[in-house]
């Protein structure tokens, strides 16, 4: 890796899987010894929580895991980030669908699922936790362990 890697994770509102994959990741990097190397960021797809702290839940279930989210905003994606980010990172199928439609054409490579990188968790998608209980939450969080893990590995190799 030469450059610093950019990458930004998306989910609709910023309130609950894409400030946990920012926070995991960025935990996850840090633990690596490659902090220096990445520039981490988080956004929805929806400006519903704009300015907003993560969800209590996320934050509480990430705490238990060693995961510090308190330092985040919740923000919409804007049109520059197509261009400032190297990998767009979708939690989910329809949030894809709403980057593939608000992204120029010449970034469109730069669009994926999180999920692509997991080797373990057998799911394409991060599922949303908003409207479940506890149980969902901890689901959310060893999906984005085992995808982070593969996205730094993916990520050395380049």
């Amino acid at each position: 890796m030469g450059k610093a890697v950019s990458v930004l994770f998306v989910c609709m509102g910023n309130i609950c899987r894409s400030p946990t994959a920012e926070g995991v990741f960025r935990h996850r990097v840090e633990a690596a010894g490659l902090a220096g190397r990445f520039i981490i960021d988080s956004a929805g797809t929806h400006g519903y929580h704009v300015g907003e702290p993560p969800d209590t839940r996320s934050m509480e279930y990430a705490a238990k895991r060693g995961y510090d989210l308190s330092a985040q905003r919740s923000r919409k994606v804007a049109a520059a980030d197509f261009e400032a980010f190297d990998h767009v990172l979708a939690m989910d199928h329809d949030n894809l669908r709403l980057l593939e439609a608000a992204c120029p054409p010449q970034h469109r490579h730069k669009l994926g699922l999180f999920m692509a990188h997991a080797s373990r968790a057998g799911s394409d998608v991060v599922p949303d936790p908003y409207y479940g209980g506890g149980r969902g939450f901890d689901l959310v969080l060893d999906y984005i362990e085992d995808a982070s893990d593969g996205l730094i590995a993916f990520l050395r190799e380049k």
